[in-house]
Order: structure tokens, then sequence, then C-alpha cells
């Protein structure tokens, strides 16, 4: 028996590559306890109650959350790391993910700045959430330019100039602390630049019910994996459309930039072609910083504990296959998808 000289590719498809969570409906099969999460922040966090919208986005799509704030107007990361009720909310939970937002203006400066009036600040609070949940996923929340920028000073005196600063200054600090940064700026100034909606309140600085809209739809994409819906009655559906769609489009486009492309699945389908038979090849592999373990699971009752490899299918169709993966802190999470072969 010879094989032919090359590969024959049927059908390639990377079904899922890009930003995975713990918990995904399309692709884990169980979620038995709720996810719970912790926005620290302030005004930016509190206004029309934006934790709520998101529990409220998060549950209308089937997600079992619980979702609490900490959060005080006004408040940077040197002033969260004086306050007793923000460790009280830490402490209470062993929180699955725990959402830091900073003031605007204190992120607009220059590194050597941020090193002195940020870092030991946030090293603080950081040490203190891992102290009480080694495994607590960590998420640095990016906000926006004010509508005019900030005339007192002249590298952020524009919306634009503002919102780059503060760009730069949650990418040196997620640099720093190696934690993801949730990109709400960035699809601010997306939605922004539509004059579709007016994302700001009446001072021009903090979000309208639209703009906090926006902020909880960005969570729930940028830590469950998929689109919200447009129909869960917080703002008009088609303007809840619009704002999914920039959400999407800025997660897809910068998931790498912003560091939420930590956790991958790939899964890769390949036919081989012989002279007198056909292998069916499932390239497999997951990139996953936590993981101390992983077991794949196949619909023959094969296993394979992995991070990548190759498994041979016995037919075409629709196969299952599964993902454990238990984490450095002994908590298992399961994945599971369908996986055509045509």
């Amino acid at each position: 028996m010879t094989k032919r000289t090359s590969f024959k590719e049927i059908m390639l498809r990377k079904f899922f590559n890009g930003i995975l969570a713990l918990f995904t409906t399309s692709t884990v099969v169980a979620q038995s306890e709720p996810l719970k999460i912790l926005f620290i922040g302030n005004s930016y966090t509190h206004m029309n109650n934006m934790p709520q919208m998101f529990e409220k986005i998060s549950k209308e799509a089937g997600m079992n959350v619980i979702v609490e704030k900490s959060a005080l107007s006004g408040a940077s990361f040197q002033v969260h790391s004086q306050r007793k009720d923000m460790f009280q909310a830490i402490n209470k939970r062993n929180w699955d993910y725990i959402i830091l937002q900073g003031y605007s203006r204190e992120l607009t400066f220059e590194p050597s700045y941020l090193d002195t009036a940020t870092v030991p600040y946030l090293n603080q609070i950081i040490d203190t959430i891992y102290r009480k949940n080694a495994c607590t996923n960590l998420l640095f929340y990016m906000t926006w330019g004010y509508e005019d920028g900030f005339q007192e000073r002249e590298e952020v005196n524009s919306f634009d100039k503002m919102a780059d600063k503060i760009d730069s200054g949650y990418r040196y600090i997620g640099d720093r602390f190696d934690v993801p940064i949730v990109p709400v700026g960035m699809v601010w100034r997306k939605v922004k630049a539509l004059g579709a909606m007016d994302l700001y309140d009446a001072d021009r600085a903090h979000p309208s019910k639209y703009g906090s809209f926006l902020i909880a739809s960005t969570f729930f994409e940028a830590i469950f994996g998929i689109p919200s819906k447009a129909d869960v009655g917080i703002i008009q559906e088609s303007d809840a459309r619009k704002i999914r769609e920039s959400v999407s489009e800025v997660l897809v486009e910068k998931r790498t930039v912003y560091n939420l492309d930590r956790i991958k699945i790939d899964l890769e389908t390949v036919s081989l072609d012989t002279i007198d038979n056909e292998k069916l090849i499932v390239k497999y592999a997951v990139s996953h910083p936590n993981a101390k373990s992983v077991l794949w699971t196949f619909e023959n009752g094969k296993t394979s504990g992995n991070f990548s490899g190759t498994h041979h299918l016995d037919k075409r169709g629709k196969h299952r296959i599964q993902l454990d993966v238990i984490n450095k802190c002994g908590i298992k999470t399961t994945y599971t998808r369908d996986l055509i072969f045509i």
C-alpha cells in the first residue's frame, strides 16, 4: 500500500479559537455551581446599576451567576486599597471573576507615574484577592474618554487623546500584572463613531443607560465568549443589536492585544486519502494558563490526557468531543462541542 503524495483537506474548521471562559453555553456540558462575579470600581461601575444589567443579560442567556459590586464614586486604585468594605467584599466568597476599575484620569499618565501612583496599591489589592482564592480570574475594566477630553491637560484635551491614553495605561498595568483587559473604552469609541445613540450622561463623562448597557454587554461577551441577546428589555432592541455587533467586532479583533485569548481550544478536521481508504483525523489542542491536567474524551470512548495531539475518527458525521480541565486549585471545568465531519 502506498499513500498519495499530498493531503486532501476536506474541511478545516477551527470552531472555537478565541475568548473562552469558565462557562460558555455553547461549549460547556453543565454549570452545576453559579459563577461568582465581583465588580470593584467607582461610579463608572455603579452608574445605572451596571452590574445588575450584567446579571440580567447573563440570566437571559441561561447563565447561573451571582453578581455583586463594591463601588465608591471617584475612587482610584489608591483609594480602593484603603476601603475596608472592598476587602470585606473580596473575602466574602471564593470569586470566580473579579473586575478591577480605577479612576479614568489616573490611567492617562505615563508608566513612570503609574509605577508610584497606581502599581503599589494594585499589588496590595491583587495580593489580597489571590490569598483568598488563587484561582480567581482577574479582569481590568478599561474605561473611555470624556466626550471633550479633560481640558486641564493638553495631552488628553479631546476624546481621542484621552481614550488613547487610557488604553495605554490599562495595557501597561495589564502587562505588568499579567491580567487581561476588557476593552470597554474601545467598544465605546466604535459605538460613539456610529452616532446612533448617546452613550454619555448629562456631565458628558459618566455613562447613560446606553453606555452602561454597552459596558455590561462587553463584559458578558468577554467572560462567556458569546454575544449577548438583543432583546433583554433594557434598551431598544435595534440599539442593543448595534452595541452587540460592535462588542463582537472589537473583541474578535483585539483579543490578543488585550490578553483575552489566554484560554484557547482548537479543533481541526482533516481527511487523508490513501489508495484504498480514507483516514479521518481530528487535531486537538488546548492552551489554558491555569490548567494542571486535561482529559479529552471522544465518542468512541477513547481518551487522551495530552494538551495537544491527533485522534482518528471511525466515520463521517457528527462527533461529540469533551474536554475536562482541572486547574491548579483542583476545580474541574467541562467543555463539549459537536464536531461535524462532512
